[in-house]
């Protein structure tokens, strides 16, 4: 079994930096690879995965500290798995907005049976910069695509992402369920198990 009290996250998102430490519990403490540089390494990886430890060697090399990434996107299933690794920047630097309208544009005479779709997270965790056996976690969250947006939590692609389970959108989720339910809490529980962590509180 690993034993780590300190990690650097591979993120300069102070959202996810709180999201990911509420889920991780007290026993390890998150540190924001911004307090050691504000430089974010080149995404160029072809899967989820690959990019997850891309992010991590790089945060685990800048900090000296062992490292947790994140890779995580939607893959809708008509678009072949699109926008996937690209999910954030899809219509380019534009934002948010105008990535939830390019997929709905994109899908716009797709029958409600064929707009299946998953997010996706692929976490990645270091020991150090050249570890060469990196613990690999990944988990899915399956739902499908409205055809238009609903709800106001969340950010991304949530509003547009119908989750069957709750008869609503992610955006409509709180973060509270929202963080039982995710792509990113699938992954994440089964970091803790790899760990040796017990459920936080």
């Amino acid at each position: 079994m690993i034993t780590l009290t300190e990690l650097v996250l591979a993120s300069h998102n102070a959202g996810k930096l709180k999201e990911l430490q509420a889920m991780l519990g007290d026993a390890v403490r998150l540190r924001s690879v911004a307090e050691f540089s504000a430089v974010e390494p080149e995404e160029t990886g072809l899967s989820f995965v690959e990019n997850a430890i891309l992010k991590a060697r790089s945060a685990a090399r800048i900090s000296g500290l062992p490292a947790l990434a994140d890779d995580s996107g939607l893959a809708v299933d008509f678009l072949g798995g699109a926008p996937g690794i690209y999910s954030a920047r899809y219509a380019g630097a534009q934002g948010d907005a105008a990535n939830n309208a390019k997929l709905l544009d994109a899908l716009k005479d797709v029958p409600d049976a064929q707009r299946g779709a998953q997010f996706v997270c692929a976490l990645a965790l270091v020991r150090h910069a050249d570890d060469p056996l990196p613990i690999l976690c990944e988990g899915l969250w399956q739902g499908r695509i409205l055809r238009e947006a609903r709800g106001t939590q969340g950010f991304g692609y949530d509003p547009l992402f119908w989750v069957p389970e709750r008869d609503c959108s992610s955006a409509e989720l709180t973060p509270f369920d929202k963080n039982q339910l995710s792509h990113r809490a699938r992954a994440l529980l089964l970091l803790r198990q790899r760990l040796g962590l017990s459920c936080p509180s």
